[in-house]
């Protein structure tokens, strides 16, 4: 991945800088990567792949609502390896590789389950 300079982020970067939604503040920006992955992007994708299907088939979570089945469709993972990828790029003194999956599922879990109460 290469971070991309996108100027038409400006003007929505400062509006979300410090964005007052009364009993919350949102402090944010957007920032712009490809999504072709270098040598070391291809290597990590491709062990986070294997990780994420080996986990899958070694399951026994029967639950069907539980959002990481959907990490069984190709794209999903893809989305989730891109996510990996990106932040490792924008916040390179942490290593998003080194959550172990069963805290990171239930993280996921969590997040996707209050996603959509809203």
């Amino acid at each position: 991945m290469k971070f991309l300079e996108y100027t038409p982020l400006d003007s929505i970067n400062l509006f979300l800088d410090h964005l007052n939604l009364g009993e919350s503040t949102i402090k944010g920006n957007l920032e712009a990567f490809s999504c072709k992955h270098t040598g070391t992007d291809r290597k990590l994708s491709l062990s986070l792949e294997h990780e994420i299907l080996d986990y899958l088939g070694q399951s026994s979570d029967s639950d069907p609502s539980s959002p990481v089945e959907y990490l069984s469709s190709r794209s999903s993972r893809r989305t989730l390896i891109y996510l990996v990828l990106t932040l490792s790029h924008m916040y390179p003194d942490y290593d998003f590789r080194e959550e172990e999956w069963e805290t990171f599922k239930q993280i996921y879990d969590t997040y996707l389950f209050e996603a959509a109460r809203i």
